[in-house]
């Protein structure tokens, strides 16, 4: 019982801990994923709080920490430049109710579509991504440095960088703070070790007087509490038609997000969260937060390894982040805004490197090529553009990769039996991609008046499948030769009985489905029996 007690103390000081450190960590970029969506600082934290607090409640995943996120604002900036901020609280309410619809429906299950190349992709495009958002902090433009999450929103492409003496103690607080990190663990995990890093490094500027950039140099992150609010826009169809578009592109972004980032920490604890749960949880957050100001949001994986890797595996931590970061909002803002924005970049390096799956230099010479250019593909895709982009056009490229394979796989092997009909053993998926080559090994006008098609080691997937033995069946009534279709699958009989008058051929023998059924046969070099007669 004592030992009960004693893990349990330890599970919730490790999640209140752990929820700090993250919300220190929240701070800059949901104000910086703010200025990308061209709204106020506190849209952001706003919407990092609400959205934080209810899908730890409510969501799929403990552990896993949702807010504000560049994906998203990179799409909301078009939004609010042309129609106004209210517009964008609209948007985000109609793209919460589309989230809890998708959990009604269980789409969820979907995202198991995903193959692992993808997924491998995924996780190095975003380590990718976060490194770029740290390295416009060492640049002159200090209102954007965080919102660095794509090349399209300018990048390092643009910074100017910071004087030599600045510059060099930034990079050596960026590395100070590293080493605490990843040194620390070996003395003591008493405490958080990002949390720990955080701390030294502002007490030693604060205290040493050190020249370097502070949160407090990006925005006032000072505010009161959030305001019930609905959204002051026309309620009618031309309002419908702007947000709407906005609203279905943002919802499918944010349940990608947060259900690859929930994979990811499932692969991660060895536990498994609910993936509808999850994205009722995120729609709910985000309609919430909608009525509250905020700009919605989705799961965060930079926060969330943050938030795993100090310890955080309970609902409690994302609880503790939003509470901690209401609190900063309230009544701590001149204390956070005296943190080091170095200590903030060195954590979020960390993370990357935790992030990025280093393990793809050593297989991606051993894996299938088609499946290292997936991998190379998506990285590069979800740099350029976004993760919702990158995510569909892999997901294409592996399926159409996996069609292309199994097409070739269909095989015909032809033999004549004792009782002169030519039978034919077919070998392999029969389906849209492998129709072609299967039509092409069968030769109506050199066989046998009778011919037998043994489907007992093949499958007939689709109906592009059925057409094929369709158009093979009018082939060989128009050579006068006779047909026998054996062992046809369940599922196949199904899609011949579902597809019913578009099936137009009827020489062979069932009159039902337009096949001879198994039972008509004794063995199968045998005539057929007095039942298909």
């Amino acid at each position: 019982m004592f030992e009960l007690v004693a893990a349990r103390r330890a599970s919730l000081k490790n999640d209140i801990l752990s929820g700090l450190t993250v919300a220190l960590a929240l701070v800059p970029e949901a104000v910086a994923f703010a200025l990308i969506a061209g709204v106020e600082p506190l849209v952001g934290l706003y919407a990092a709080a609400i959205v934080g607090f209810i899908t730890a409640v409510a969501g799929g995943r403990p552990g896993m920490i949702s807010g504000a996120t560049g994906a998203l604002a990179v799409v909301m900036v078009s939004l609010v430049a042309q129609h106004g901020v209210e517009y964008l609280f609209a948007t985000v309410i109609l793209m919460g109710a589309i989230q809890m619809l998708a959990s009604v429906l269980r789409i969820a299950k979907f995202i198991r579509l995903v193959p692992h190349p993808v997924m491998l992709g995924f996780v190095n495009g975003l380590a990718i991504v976060i490194f770029l958002a740290q390295l416009g902090q060492f640049g002159v433009d200090t209102g954007v440095g965080w919102a660095k999450d794509t090349f399209l929103e300018g990048s390092i492409v643009d910074v100017a960088w910071l004087p030599a003496p600045e510059l060099m103690m930034m990079i050596g607080l960026v590395v100070i703070t590293m080493a605490i990190i990843r040194y620390l663990p070996l003395l003591t995990k008493a405490i958080p070790s990002s949390l720990a890093a955080i701390l030294v490094i502002s007490f030693d500027v604060i205290g040493f007087d050190i020249d370097t950039r502070l949160v407090g140099d990006v925005a006032s992150i000072a505010g009161g509490l959030p305001t019930f609010s609905i959204p002051t826009v026309p309620f009618n169809a031309e309002t419908l038609s702007i947000i709407f578009p906005y609203a279905f592109i943002l919802a499918a972004i944010g349940l990608i997000e947060s259900l690859l980032t929930l994979r990811l920490i499932d692969e991660l604890t060895e536990t498994r969260g609910n993936g509808n749960k999850e994205c009722f949880g995120q729609g709910l957050a985000n309609t919430v937060t909608g009525l509250f100001g905020g700009m919605g949001g989705c799961a965060m994986i930079g926060q969330s390894m943050i938030n795993v890797n100090s310890g955080g595996r309970g609902r409690l931590s994302g609880i503790a982040a939003a509470v901690f970061l209401g609190i900063f909002i309230l009544v701590a803002s001149s204390l956070i805004e005296q943190i080091p924005i170095a200590a903030l970049v060195g954590v979020m390096f960390i993370v990357v490197i935790g992030t990025f799956e280093w393990s793809s230099f050593r297989i991606i010479r051993r894996v299938p090529k088609e499946d290292a250019f997936v991998l190379i593909t998506v990285s590069a895709v979800t740099v350029f553009t976004d993760l919702a982009i990158a995510v569909v056009v892999g997901v294409i490229i592996s399926a159409l990769v996996f069609a292309w394979n199994h097409a070739k796989e269909v095989r015909v092997e032809k033999r004549e039996n004792r009782y002169g009909s030519h039978y034919y053993t077919v070998h392999g998926p029969l389906f849209f991609g492998s129709t072609a080559s299967f039509s092409e090994q069968f030769t109506p006008r050199d066989d046998n008046n009778d011919v037998i098609i043994d489907f007992a080691d093949s499958r007939v997937a689709d109906y592009s499948g059925i057409e094929a033995i369709d158009a093979l069946a009018e082939r060989y009534r128009k050579n006068n030769r006779t047909l026998h279709l054996l062992h046809l699958s369940h599922e196949c009989k199904k899609l011949l009985k579902k597809a019913g008058s578009l099936v137009e051929v009827n020489v062979v023998e069932d009159p039902k489905y337009f096949v001879a059924i198994e039972r008509a046969w004794n063995e199968e070099d045998a005539l057929p029996s007095q039942e298909s007669s």
